[in-house]
């Protein structure tokens, strides 16, 4: 069941348990081109067995300031992380001592999976679902361990989350809304 809308750059949630996503045509993150209602309408496939969001993309001011550029999934340690696309590794390897593979999907889209450990190479070709390399503690906390997924058009950060199937976004209830 859908809640409030997803357009890049910000998210609305209400009550609900989920959130549906929009379709963006590549190299116009801007223009979302229709609602993807059902799981195979989405170009993108989630990098981890998890679709839940823990925390989502937070738009900066501009290129410098502070922000959340990106999207954080909730995953193991040890999880295997895949390839949301077909595409070219364009960077595998450390930045600021956490593992980072960025794939370049062609028409200025690039996708970036945070932290990892790689199973890759630069310059490797890569298909969708294929395993790039394991989910590492870095970006997220050890206690919360997660898979920060970040996505560029021309350079540019945008929100991933239209370019993937529904997500599951947790929601924290009073006592007394829990059934039972």
């Amino acid at each position: 069941m859908p809640v409030g809308s997803v357009s890049v750059g910000s998210v609305s949630v209400g009550s609900l348990r989920s959130v549906g996503a929009a379709v963006l045509a590549p190299g116009s993150p801007g223009a979302a081109v229709r609602a993807a209602d059902a799981q195979d309408e989405a170009p993108w496939v989630w990098p981890t067995g998890s679709r839940i969001v823990e925390r989502g993309w937070e738009a900066p001011a501009d290129d410098y300031a502070p922000g959340h550029r990106g999207i954080d999934v909730a995953a193991s340690i040890g999880t295997p992380a895949v390839a949301v696309a077909s595409g070219t590794v364009s960077f595998a390897g450390s930045v600021a001592g956490r593992g980072v593979v960025s794939i370049d999907h062609g028409g200025g889209l690039v996708s970036t999976l945070d932290s990892v450990d790689p199973s890759v190479s630069t310059w490797d070709e890569v298909d969708q679902g294929s395993t790039v390399g394991t989910v590492s503690v870095g970006h997220c906390p050890a206690s919360a361990p997660c898979l920060h997924l970040g996505a560029r058009v021309d350079g540019r950060y945008v929100n991933p989350l239209p370019y993937l199937p529904a997500a599951e976004w947790p929601v924290l209830l009073p006592d007394d809304a829990w059934p039972g």
